[in-house]
């Protein structure tokens, strides 16, 4: 990993009184130098593959990381924190979360770790904080972070989505909901719409899901990742629902507005899975895996090896998923619900994937996500009891989801 070294005010103000040989030694002006600059690193921004430079997006990127940088070797907290900003994005856009997440928290912890004047930074820094934590799936602790953030400015509609999405993962569905609402009543944009329909989606309403994801798609601005990404949760949204050919429209929109786009490829190819067109869909999920190293691809190659009974391509697809799972948990990515996933479905190794969903479900009981895994392991098992009794928990919030009703139906 390359990286550079930041020099902090702190070695500004140490230079300029080393000019001073009655007020500090060399020696101590080395020795403090040696000791300020093992404090904090900015990591290298990685190159981007050719498929999502995206016009002058790229460019724009190196850019401000360029100009970015050199304010951060001066010190400059506002700098670090646009650094840490742009990791984010970036991980989103290249899947190289296991290099950009840990590089960000490494740039916003320390900087929290010093005296800062402007609430505004600390606040940024914390609201960026959380949303780094909850990509990893750290969410009780994004939860405790965004709370900070709140605490600093309740006026703010981003740190009420980071609220959302914490109070969701963990299972308290009320709070999710209220804070919403603050979120919806300050900005309604994208962000906002897109959450007020997952929670409409969490709680059965359908209709109300899919017209709160088609204002939250409108609302952004066409070619961008962000807008791409909540087309893609719309047309994800039709095809969870039987609306395939609307689904396929909107991921088609998708690639036309951002060419490249990997994750409306892939969306295409479970299109074409379903449909059993296990050569089609092959070849998008290797375009797809080609432009960035996301893992849930070769999730989706290796649903394909095995209903092809390709037993040697299932076997190394298999060993690259779990190397880069092991990535992931590497980097502070906690893993536990891909793992059982995985063995659900790929290995046919119920009591690990047993094992993997009762750790999670320690960590958010009364999530439905988990409850339903878990609900779905022991039906494998033929634990029926047991089975049931995480179904119920599941259901508590009136949600329709396929699988789930497939599951109330086999119970």
């Amino acid at each position: 990993m390359h990286k550079i070294i930041i020099l902090g005010t702190a070695l500004l103000f140490l230079l300029v009184s080393c000019q001073n040989e009655d007020t500090i030694s060399v020696e101590l002006a080395k020795a403090s130098l040696e000791q300020i600059t093992n404090l904090q690193e900015i990591p290298a921004l990685l190159p981007r593959s050719e498929g999502i430079q995206v016009g002058t997006e790229w460019e724009n990127v190196q850019n401000q990381y360029a100009a970015f940088r050199t304010k951060a070797l001066k010190g400059d907290q506002e700098a670090i924190l646009n650094l840490a900003q742009l990791f984010t994005l970036e991980a989103r856009v290249t899947g190289e979360h296991g290099h950009y997440y840990p590089a960000a928290l490494e740039l916003i912890n320390d900087v929290l770790s010093q005296p800062i004047e402007d609430k505004d930074i600390r606040f940024q820094l914390l609201s960026t904080k959380a949303s780094v934590l909850l990509s990893q799936h750290d969410f009780s602790d994004a939860l405790r972070v965004a709370q900070l953030a709140v605490n600093i400015n309740p006026y703010n509609a981003q740190i009420y989505g980071a609220l959302v999405d914490a109070y969701v993962e963990l299972g308290n569905y009320e709070k999710a909901v209220a804070a919403a609402d603050k979120m919806v009543a300050i900005r309604p944009d994208l962000r906002s719409y897109a959450r007020v329909s997952y929670l409409r989606e969490i709680h059965g309403d359908i209709k109300g899901a899919t017209e709160a994801m088609e204002q939250a798609a409108t609302a952004g601005y066409p070619g961008t990742e962000e807008t791409a990404w909540t087309y893609l949760e719309l047309g994800n949204l039709y095809a969870r629902y039987g609306k395939t050919e609307q689904a396929k429209k909107v991921f088609e929109q998708i690639l036309l507005d951002r060419p490249n786009y990997p994750f409306a490829i892939a969306a295409l190819a479970d299109l074409d899975i379903e449909k059993k067109n296990y050569k089609a869909a092959e070849k998008r999920l290797l375009e797809a895996a080609a432009i960035i190293p996301e893992v849930g691809f070769y999730e989706q190659l290796a649903q394909v090896y095995q209903a092809t009974n390709r037993t040697d391509e299932l076997e190394t697809s298999l060993t690259e998923i779990f190397e880069m799972l092991q990535d992931d948990i590497d980097s502070g990515h906690n893993m536990n619900l891909e793992f059982a996933a995985i063995h659900r479905d790929l290995t046919k190794d119920y009591n690990k994937a047993l094992s993997y969903a009762l750790e999670e479900n320690e960590k958010r009981p009364d999530n439905i996500d988990t409850n339903r895994m878990l609900a779905a392991i022991y039906l494998k098992q033929k634990n029926t009891v047991a089975a049931n009794k995480h179904l119920q928990i599941a259901l508590k919030t009136n949600a329709k989801f396929p699988t789930l009703l497939a599951l109330q139906q086999a119970l």
